[in-house]
C-alpha cells in the first residue's frame, strides 16, 4: 500500500490526575526520549517446509486524474487470529518496512473504524491491558496510555495490549498456546484512524516485519517473538507475489517455500541491520548498460519493501531514471498496455555475500499501464509515449539520499526469503504457478480492473 518512507511514533503516558503527559519512546526497551521517530518506510534451499503459509487478498485502488484512471495503488493482505478462547480475524498487511500490529479497537466509533473488522478486548479471556513500558494496567486505570502514529498521509492513535495471535484459527483448541503457529505480542488497539489512507482499503490492519530494533520494545515484534519462543524449523519467512490473480499471492513462516522458487536463492546480507529494516547495499543501477552516476559514486542503499506498491527512486535520480525508461510507441494506437510494450531492462547490482547479486526487472515489471499520449499544439501531430511508474524518494538524516525501495514490481519479479537469525535476504526468481493448480480460490480479488487495454491519457503541449 502507497505510504512515505518516514513514520512518527509520539507515546502519550497517562497520569494519575487523568491527564497525558508525552513520553520516551525508542527503538529499544530504553524509553528515555521524548519522542521516538521511527524509520518506516524494504544460497541453500530450506531443508523442510515452512510452519504455515498464509495466502494473501489483493485489492486494487484507482488513481484518478482528471476524471481518468491513470492507474492503480494494490494492496495485499492475509489472515491473522487473536485472542481465546474464540478467536477473532482479521486482515493485515504483512508489511517488511514497519515493526507493529496495530488493529481497530471496539472502542473506535470513527466512520473509519466501522468499516473494518474490530478487536473487541472483552471478548478475549488472554489479552492483558499494559502501559507503553509494558506492565499491567490496574482494572480501575481512568486514563491509559496511547500512541500516536503518522503513516505518511495518515494517522493511527491506540492503546496497548498483550495479546495472542495465530497464523491459522485455533478457536477452542486448549493446546493454542503451544502451537508453532501463535505467540504472544504486544498489540496496538486503534482509537483513531484517519480516513486516508484506512478508508480506502479493506485491509483492517498491519502486521510489521521488520527487524527487531525497528520496533519500540521487542514484544512488539511478531516474527521476532515467534522465532524466539516457538523453536521454528528455520527463523526466516518468505513471500511470493503472484503475476495472475487467479492464483494466491502468499507468505510462509518458519522457511521458505521452495516451490515457488525457479532458481537457487541468492543471499545478500543486511546493512546496518540495527536500524531495523531489511535493507541492502546497491553497487550499481543501470538501464540498457547506461549506469546512474547517483550509485557509481557510491553509499546507495535499497529496501525489500512488502508495504510499498511501487519501486521507489532517489529524487535526485529519478528524473533521469524516468528519460531512460520512457518509451515512443509507433502508430498512436487509440489502446495500449504499456505492460506488454518492449523497453529496457532496469538492473540493480546488490553486494551479496559471495559477489554481486543481480536484480532485473522488466517493462512488464515497472511500467504504468495506462501510456501518455502528447499533443503538439502548434504542429496539431501527438506521440503515444510509455512510462515507469516510480516512487520519488527524498532524503532522510537516517537512510541518506540514496535510498530505493523494491516494492512490488520487483518482488513480484523475485520470491524473496528473509533470514531472521542470519541478517540477510535470499532472492530467486518467482516460480509462477498454472492457474488450474489453483481450481479451489483460498483469496479475494477486490476491484480488479478491466480486461481491455487502457487508452492513453491525453496531455497538450
Amino acid at each position: 500500500y502507497p505510504r512515505s518512507i518516514t513514520t512518527f511514533v509520539l507515546i502519550l503516558k497517562a497520569s494519575d490526575s487523568g491527564t497525558s503527559t508525552m513520553f520516551a519512546a525508542n527503538a529499544t526497551p530504553s524509553f528515555a526520549l521524548l519522542t521516538l521517530v521511527a524509520i518506516l518506510f524494504a544460497g541453500t534451499p530450506s531443508s523442510g517446509a515452512p510452519v504455515i503459509t498464509v495466502p494473501l487478498d489483493k485489492q486494487y485502488v484507482p488513481v484518478v486524474r482528471n476524471s481518468k484512471i491513470v492507474s492503480y495503488k494494490t494492496a495485499y493482505f492475509g489472515r491473522v487470529f487473536l485472542g481465546l478462547p474464540a478467536q477473532q480475524n482479521f486482515t493485515v498487511v504483512f508489511d517488511t518496512g514497519s515493526g507493529h500490529l496495530f488493529l481497530p479497537s471496539a472502542q473506535c466509533k470513527t466512520e473509519t473504524c466501522l468499516k473494518h473488522r474490530q478487536y473487541n478486548r472483552t471478548a478475549s479471556s488472554s489479552a492483558v491491558d499494559i502501559d507503553h513500558q509494558g506492565q499491567i494496567v490496574p482494572a480501575d486505570a481512568r486514563v491509559r496510555d496511547q500512541v500516536n502514529i503518522a503513516y505518511g498521509t495518515g494517522e493511527v492513535t491506540g492503546a496497548f495490549v498483550r495479546e495472542t495471535i495465530c497464523l491459522s484459527d485455533h478457536s477452542g483448541d486448549v493446546a493454542t498456546e503451544q502451537s508453532k503457529e501463535c505467540v504472544q505480542i504486544r498489540v496496538i488497539t486503534a482509537t483513531e484512524l484517519t480516513k486516508e489512507p484506512f478508508n480506502t482499503f479493506e485491509f483492517d490492519g498491519v502486521l510489521g516485519l521488520g527487524l527487531a530494533s525497528l520496533a519500540v520494545d521487542p514484544e512488539f515484534s511478531f516474527f521476532g517473538q515467534l522465532s524466539k519462543l516457538n523453536s521454528l524449523p528455520e527463523e526466516s519467512f518468505g513471500y511470493f507475489l503472484s503475476r495472475s490473480d487467479a492464483v494466491a499471492s502468499e507468505i510462509s513462516f518458519g522457511g521458505h517455500d521452495a516451490r515457488r522458487m525457479a532458481s537457487e536463492l541468492e543471499w545478500v546480507p543486511v546493512h546496518k541491520p540495527e536500524l531495523g529494516f531489511w535493507q541492502v547495499r546497491v553497487k550499481s543501477v543501470s538501464v540498457a548498460g547506461e549506469a546512474l552516476p547517483l550509485c557509481e559514486e557510491g553509499g546507495c542503499i535499497a529496501i525489500a519493501d512488502t508495504g510499498t506498491s511501487l519501486i521507489g527512486a532517489p529524487r535526485q535520480a529519478s528524473q533521469r531514471l524516468h528519460w531512460l525508461l520512457a518509451r515512443k510507441v509507433p502508430d498512436n494506437p487509440s489502446e495500449i498496455d504499456c505492460r506488454t510494450f518492449p523497453g529496457p531492462d532496469l538492473i540493480f547490482e546488490l553486494e551479496g555475500a559471495a559477489g554481486s547479486v543481480n536484480v532485473t526487472v522488466g517493462p512488464e515489471d515497472y511500467s504504468r499501464a495506462t501510456a501518455m499520449r502528447v499533443l503538439q499544439s502548434k504542429t496539431n501531430s501527438s506521440q503515444v509515449i510509455c512510462r515507469a511508474s516510480l516512487l520519488p524518494v527524498d532524503e532522510d538524516e537516517v537512510l541518506g539520499p540514496k535510498a530505493w525501495i523494491l516494492g512490488e514490481p520487483v518482488l513480484r519479479k523475485y520470491y524473496t526469503a528473509y533470514d531472521w537469525r542470519e541478517q540477510r535476504i535470499g532472492w530467486a526468481l518467482a516460480k509462477q504457478p498454472s492457474e488450474e493448480l489453483d481450481a479451489t480460490p483460498t483469496h479475494a480479488v477486490y476491484g480488479a480492473p478491466p480486461p481491455e487495454a487502457p487508452t492513453p491519457t491525453q496531455v497538450v503541449v
